[in-house]
């Protein structure tokens, strides 16, 4: 006798005969002869009683159609079979709409949900046909019955989730030292150490591009400039062999003679070993200049996996204040100016500028020359962004400022904010370690539930609409710690064998495991984050106010932030991780959690009203205000999303001749405790010939006289060259964004 079910997703349920009668009921209604209830009985008591005790839907439906087959009601069993297939046909409607839009090169959501690859390419399609088949598996086979019950309803999101089954980590932090002092195995062959600047150019890309064929995130290097100043120093006694062999003569004691700067200068009135250590540094900054253009070269145009998708990639720099480091940092920042291609502004890497007193921030600091480099480069290029060591969450004791190895304990971060700096089990340091995975909770949907169960503007009615929120914010926190742990549990099973390049050279502690070892050991160095969605419109929900209108939003805004971050810390506690709270970069999620809850509540003014909901803190884009205003709106909330946060102004214009607007954006950031910014601006590319100005509303191009004109945007973190990929969400917020610092405004900053 039948006495438990196995759904068609895993699940196994109790038997319930009701369900049979209903089917069979179903299919004589559907005939000229109507129903016969004493036959339906007959035939559920025989497929009840004749079964096994444990059997799937499947085998039970066909059991149904034998019993009807057999029975005088064959044209019931022809209904019946008949709506068997129509079911399986619906259930596979979704996939294959999907995939026709795949083929047939639509855009839409679907095919432009990640900006930064090209579904329409064979190998994007096939990286789509993949994602879109691996998401109901996922749902159906490994997420609980919470968690998928909560995805379902449109509260939570789980990232990547197209890469759960591979069991691959989210991003790393790469220990560049070690790649390029000991070379590394990826494949066929060994990459040997390097011994000159363009070696070492080449094995950092090399290594950001076969870590990212085994994670399913970004890529980062900690400290580039710390990692290739040994490399300046070779090449310049490289050069000076070379006029050893040319002139006959021995000038070893040239090779570690201390050096103010690499700077070129002409060799007129130079004689002797001035003439030659001269000689040497020209060369040398013209052999690194050459290493950091072929890096940014390499990184926007090797593709590294499916999707032609380059690497996300991302470095940190800025803290290096010997003459090698400094060269380094020099040359990356004129190539960056410069530009790739026909002067085009790079996408990739994301460049972070960590700024520090001390070393880089103030006029009397050695670095200071190089920061108002680096702002003049990101008032054309949009990079690099800003990381202030100087923010109280950023510091720790371990740093001081004459220790060679200070770079370990510095935070570093992924150009799009996933920060990883503190750690319940090893050291405090962003260096070898990464995000495992993050989910995200749809807090607006939270607020609009509330709203709909308590109505009413009283102020004991909107009390009362708070704490219910509060309740169901604290059930969903409480579902997604599970759900990520859940994911955790399942990630470390993975064999040390299957992520060869992350676990041998990259992932702190990974070296000591062997190939058939689990990475159990190791990745709870890594985080996990718990993001969140939408507190604007979620406030306007619960009190009618956002937090960059209103005083009293604000406070709610940062309780609720606080509540989540409170939490998150005992969940730490209980499941030993390193749980942390992102203000997530919604890209895709947008505008997917809109469209549902709009269906399920209706347009809602500053809530579901438009077609996406504000990245996690931020103030609206379309809220007008000034720089300083939404900087000290947002400022607060960056000590509370330790796993990563970013703060954003747009300036109006064109900020190429105005650096010191870039700067006093950094000022800002300096005095208001924040961790991690930069500066939008307005920014045209010709899609034709790649000419790129600023001015307003360009239609034609002056070079070619094209008029495919786009503009280059930031979408979430990270550049994208052309707007015909973002999904309509996005788009949407693009056309929405206002400024906050005007033309006139920027003359303040000069």
């Amino acid at each position: 006798m039948i006495q438990t079910v196995v759904k068609r997703d895993g699940r196994i349920v109790g038997f319930n005969e009701q369900k049979i009668m209903a089917a069979i009921r179903k299919a004589m209604m559907a005939t000229d002869k109507g129903e016969d209830e004493r036959l339906v009985g007959v035939i559920t008591d025989h497929v009840a009683q004749r079964g096994k005790t444990q059997m799937s839907v499947e085998e039970i439906q066909d059991a149904v159609e034998l019993e009807l087959m057999k029975s005088s009601r064959k044209d019931v069993a022809q209904k019946y079979i008949a709506y068997r297939h129509q079911r399986s046909v619906a259930r596979r409607a979704k996939t294959r709409d999907i995939f026709l839009d795949i083929v047939n090169v639509e855009r839409n959501d679907i095919t432009r949900e990640n900006a930064n690859m090209n579904a329409d390419t064979p190998a994007g399609m096939m990286m789509k046909f993949a994602s879109e088949s691996t998401k109901p598996f996922v749902d159906d086979y490994l997420l609980s019955d919470d968690a998928r019950e909560a995805v379902k309803q449109n509260l939570l999101h789980i990232h990547d989730k197209d890469y759960y089954p591979t069991k691959s980590l989210t991003c790393v932090q790469h220990p560049l030292d070690h790649i390029l002092n000991c070379g590394f195995i990826a494949g066929h062959g060994a990459s040997r150490p390097a011994k000159r600047i363009e070696t070492a150019s080449v094995l950092a890309c090399i290594s950001m591009e076969c870590a990212q064929n085994e994670m399913h995130g970004g890529q980062a290097i900690p400290a580039f400039d710390f990692y290739l100043a040994p490399f300046v120093r070779l090449t310049y006694k490289e050069e000076l062999k070379y006029l050893e062999d040319l002139n006959g003569e021995d000038y070893s004691a040239l090779y570690d003679e201390p050096l103010m700067d690499y700077l070129k200068q002409p060799l007129d009135g130079l004689k002797g070993v001035d003439r030659v250590r001269q000689h040497a540094i020209n060369k040398t900054v013209g052999r690194v200049h050459q290493a950091m253009e072929a890096f940014i070269h390499n990184m926007n145009t090797i593709h590294s996996r499916g999707g032609n998708q380059v690497v996300f990639s991302s470095i940190n720099y800025g803290t290096d204040t010997s003459a090698e480091g400094r060269c380094v940092m020099r040359e990356i920042l004129l190539s960056t100016y410069e530009g790739v291609g026909d002067g085009e502004t790079a996408i990739f890497p994301i460049q972070i500028w960590k700024k520090k007193r001390g070393v880089n921030y103030l006029p009397e600091d050695r670095n200071f020359d190089l920061y108002q480099l680096a702002c003049k480069v990101t008032a054309r290029r949009f990079f690099p962004n800003f990381l202030n060591l100087d923010a109280t969450f950023n510091q720790t004791d371990e740093w001081h400022p004459d220790d060679p190895l200070r770079y370990e304990h510095e935070v570093a971060t992924m150009g799009c904010r996933t920060r990883v700096f503190e750690n319940r089990f090893g050291p405090k340091t962003s260096i070898g370690r990464g995000n495992l995975s993050f989910s995200t909770i749809n807090i607006v949907r939270l607020a609009l539930e509330s709203m709909k169960e308590v109505s009413g503007e009283g102020q004991e009615e909107q009390e009362q609409r708070i704490g219910l929120f509060f309740a169901k914010l604290d059930h969903m926190l409480e579902v997604t710690a599970k759900q990520l742990d859940d994911r955790f549990k399942f990630q470390k099973t993975a064999l040390v064998r299957q992520f060869p390049l992350l676990m041998k050279s990259l992932w702190i502690g990974g070296d000591k495991l062997n190939p058939d070892d689990t990475v159990e050991s190791v990745i709870n160095q890594g985080t996990l984050g718990i993001g969140f969605i939408g507190l604007a419109e979620c406030l306007v929900a619960l009190i009618g106010h956002h937090h960059g209108e209103s005083q009293e939003a604000q406070e709610l805004g940062l309780r609720i932030v606080t509540y989540m971050r409170d939490r998150i810390n005992d969940f730490c506690e209980r499941y030993h991780h390193n749980y942390s709270v992102l203000a997530t970069p919604a890209e895709g999620l947008a505008g997917r959690f809109t469209k549902r809850d709009r269906k399920d509540f209706g347009s809602i003014p500053g809530v579901t009203d438009r077609d996406y909901y504000t990245n996690s803190n931020h103030v609206p884009v379309y809220y007008k205000c000034s720089a300083r205003h939404k900087a000290e709106v947002e400022a607060p909330y960056h000590n509370l999303t330790r796993g990563g946060h970013i703060f954003y102004v747009e300036i109006d214009g064109d900020a190429t001749h105005n650096p010191q607007v870039i700067m006093g954006v950094v000022d800002m950031m300096d005095r208001l405790d924040m961790g991690y910014g930069s500066v939008n601006h307005n920014r045209n590319r010709c899609m034709d010939c790649g000419y790129e100005n600023a001015t307003q509303n360009l239609k034609e191009c002056p070079r070619c006289h094209s008029h495919n004109i786009d503009r280059l945007q930031r979408i979430t973190g990270y550049l994208v060259g052309t707007t015909d990929r973002w999904n309509s969400g996005k788009l949407a917020e693009l056309n929405d964004r206002v400024t906050h610092i005007d033309d006139g405004e920027q003359q303040l900053f000069k």
